[in-house]
């Protein structure tokens, strides 16, 4: 049921994305906000339903095989979407995107992790499945296993590697690069999901974790919005 209702999430949005596209041609501006607004829609919607498959027998095994899987289908489905404010800032820093696009952009993404949290939470409360039994009742689900700083530089490395491995593989064909990309997120997952859930994502982090945020905003903060976006600006400062 759980993989039903995310390839049904991943339907509706391509034809949400399709309609854009044709109705909003004449408002270039709307139809950017609402192609990114759709796409991070998309991601942070599945990755909330993931996120309670986690724990499926075998583990680790089943966990990382849907990371993977569904990785690539988001790159397969959402070309030209970046769906991380991280990925963002590196246009505007370098002068390819005016600020002011760059900002209708990032608010598109924060506004897609507030409305897919708050639809994942309406699906989960009709208990179509097993995994939504006590999803609402979790409140925050502290993905910060280790200290502070650790979590910290951990977000912060994540964030380097992916963004420079983004980097070095623009040129080649976009039907191997998306499964290198895949293949590294899914790496990445194995070796911190259990320390920090491995986000290096401001827009999915505040999606998965919204309680956590309120509770501890700084600490939050610093660890899943600072950290990714500092590592975005260290990659484009030294590579």
């Amino acid at each position: 049921t759980s993989l039903l209702l995310m390839a049904g999430i991943v339907v509706a949005v391509g034809l949400c994305r399709r309609l854009t596209r044709r109705q909003l041609r004449a408002h270039p501006r709307l139809c950017t906000f609402l192609l990114e607004m759709f796409s991070t829609f998309q991601i942070c919607a599945c990755t909330n339903e993931l996120c309670l498959l986690g724990s499926a027998e075998p583990k680790p095994h089943t966990g990382l095989t849907l990371t993977y899987g569904f990785t690539v289908l988001h790159g397969l489905t959402l070309p030209g979407s970046t769906c991380n404010p991280c990925g963002t800032l590196q246009p505007m820093w370098g002068g390819g995107t005016s600020v002011k696009m760059g900002g209708l952009k990032i608010g598109a993404q924060f506004v897609a992790a507030v409305l897919a949290r708050v639809f994942m939470h309406f699906l989960w409360k009709l208990e179509m499945a097993e995994p939504h039994f006590g999803a609402l009742s979790q409140g925050c689900s502290n993905p910060m296993q280790t200290t502070e700083m650790q979590a910290f530089c951990i977000e912060l490395l994540f964030s380097v590697v992916f963004q420079l491995t983004v980097l070095r593989v623009e040129s080649i064909n976009p039907k191997y690069r998306v499964h290198l990309i895949a293949l590294l997120i899914t790496m990445l997952v194995y070796a911190g999901g259990n320390l920090t859930g491995a986000i290096f994502n401001p827009a999915l982090a505040f999606s998965l974790h919204p309680n956590c945020f309120y509770d501890k905003f700084w600490s939050y903060s610093l660890v899943y919005w600072i950290a990714p976006s500092l590592g975005k600006f260290l990659i484009f400062y030294v590579f």
